[in-house]
């Protein structure tokens, strides 16, 4: 029988995005809601809204579902996306779930598992294992989930134990699971992932790739397709690792391999067993609606045929935090206009309320075009006739970033945002006589660290001798890491603050001496709530 209702387990854009394909196919839809998100945009946007205690209950959105006589659920991206428990537990309890099989979200969900599933379908990895085997710099990663949580670079011995107990925690206030992992590290790869389908029965899809590499804290900031780092042959070599990985494991749904590419080797880094944030860029190169065959799946039906690729698409996401240190912000969208003429999928409207207790994310703007540099001219236009007004966001930061030099020219790694602070002034890229997937006779550039943006002290006026490190936004602190009278050292972190389940260390802006620590762990604290004051 086909799917006549669907709950969306999940928020904000994507539900709303979810809810666009329902309506186009008369598929009657749910939204759930929690105590603090009552008036959120998906609200107001479903057939019809069912109140529950928590997003990352599974219990809650089944009860919701069968009381709503929904016969089927779409867990979106976060929260419980890829927990094979909850995906289980909605099929016993009669309901379609729209997505992976609760075994391949077993197989590609922890992230150890799905390395060795990787291996044993040929396709290449990264090494991991133990730190001194490995060798720094290493990559500390959660198990069980992704978008940068639970994710740590560490460039020596002495950062280890704190970047595991870091990692953990953040893994286990993310994912409910603390499990984390040492991996080898690249200083400079690209980082491209291919989109699958698969249908369940051993078949699966390759729709294209996508280029993920400018990232902060991890996670992406600009997505394109196709990449302009690979030519056919590497582009052919990616999706049949791709495939084979997702067939290897039985595969369902839409799902996303993800690879490390340097200097022409490519790396299975792990499998999202969901729709990914930046689905809309593959959606506009290949003409198809993933959500219309994440149910057509659900309810059976075959593999759509593969698309040919037309054209190129460029995605930004609008976020509500700072341009410079990434950091979240809050406040109420006293205006909100965005831009026509390109795709806008937003979760949010002119006059809601943008908190911390969930992703920032405002909209992402996508352009498509015949050619890359059309499509990016498209995008840096939209970025221009886009208002925001109440928040602060980082749209100043976009509008820079899809200018860049470096970007136009399809040149950016994954250490584009060290190598070219945001808003700094573009560098002149030197002459290059080849680009893209034609760079292998180039010399090795220098290493580079990852993008850091923990926050540091503010001083209270030019010369001072006294400062106070203050939270740049507001958020739980989970972590006092000095005493009253303490001695420190220049960058030494002094706090631990978590918002989003993502935690920044505030760090000391000189050699000094603490003065006063004026907060406990578990303390609320709101954003410039003097937190440390320090002494030279």
């Amino acid at each position: 029988m086909p799917i006549a209702k669907l709950l969306v387990a999940n928020r904000g854009e994507i539900a709303v995005r979810i809810f666009r394909t329902c309506r186009e196919l008369g598929i009657a839809t749910v939204a759930v809601v929690a105590p603090d998100d009552a008036d959120a945009l998906h609200a107001r946007t479903a057939d019809e809204t069912v109140a529950i205690a928590s997003y990352l209950h599974s219990e809650e959105h089944i009860r919701a579902a069968l009381r709503t006589g929904a016969d089927a659920v779409h867990p979106g991206y976060g929260f419980l996306a890829e927990n094979a428990d909850f995906a289980e537990a909605a099929e016993a309890a009669g309901l379609v779930f729209v997505g992976p099989t609760p075994d391949a979200l077993r197989a590609g969900g922890d992230k150890l598992a799905a390395k060795q599933a990787a291996r044993a379908a040929g396709v290449p990895v990264l090494p991991e294992g133990d730190p001194g085997e490995l060798g720094f710099p290493l990559l500390v990663k959660a198990a069980a989930g992704g978008g940068g949580r639970g994710m740590r670079v560490v460039r020596s011995a002495a950062e280890l134990d704190e970047a595991l107990a870091a990692a953990g925690r953040e893994a286990a206030a993310a994912f409910g699971d603390g499990t984390v992992f040492c991996e080898r590290y690249l200083e400079r790869p690209r980082h491209v992932e291919i989109q699958l389908l698969g249908d369940g029965r051993g078949r699966a899809i390759a729709l294209g790739e996508r280029e993920c590499s400018v990232q902060r804290r991890h996670q992406k900031v600009l997505e394109e397709s196709p990449s302009p780092a690979l030519d056919a042959e590497l582009r052919s070599r990616m999706s049949a690792a791709a495939v084979a990985f997702a067939e290897a494991i039985g595969y369902r749904s839409a799902g996303t391999a993800e690879f490390m590419l340097d200097d022409g080797e490519f790396y299975f880094l792990e499998l999202n067993g969901r729709i990914q944030v930046e689905h809309p860029v593959t959606e506009l190169v290949t003409g198809l609606d993933l959500v219309a065959a994440q149910l057509g799946l659900a309810d059976g039906n075959p593999l759509p045929e593969p698309s040919r690729i037309r054209g190129h698409a460029v995605e930004v996401r609008l976020y509500a935090e700072d341009p410079l240190t990434f950091l979240p912000q809050t406040g109420r969208l006293e205006r909100l206009r965005l831009p026509d003429g390109i795709r806008v999928d937003a979760g949010v409207e002119e006059g809601d309320e943008v908190g911390l207790a969930y992703d920032a994310m405002i909209a992402k703007l996508v352009a498509h075009a015949d050619s890359r540099v059309e499509a990016l001219e498209r995008l840096a236009a939209a970025l221009d006739e886009t208002e925001v007004g109440g928040v602060v966001t980082n749209l100043p930061f976009l509008r820079w970033l899809v200018r860049h030099p470096e970007v136009r020219a399809g040149e950016a790694t994954t250490a584009f945002l060290v190598e070219h602070p945001p808003l700094s002034e573009p560098r002149p890229l030197p002459s290059r006589p080849w680009l893209g997937a034609f760079r292998l006779n180039l010399p090795a550039p220098a290493p580079h660290s990852p993008p850091r943006v923990d926050a540091a002290a503010h001083m209270h006026g030019p010369g001072s001798e006294q400062s106070a490190v203050t939270a740049p936004m507001p958020g739980t602190v989970i972590r006092v890491l000095v005493s009253e009278g303490e001695r420190v050292r220049q960058r030494q972190p002094l706090v631990v603050l978590e918002a989003m389940k993502m935690e920044t260390p505030l760090v000391s802006p000189y050699d000094g001496v603490v003065l006063k620590v004026h907060v406990s762990e578990r303390d609320q604290v709101a954003g410039g709530a003097v937190l440390v004051e320090l002494e030279e």
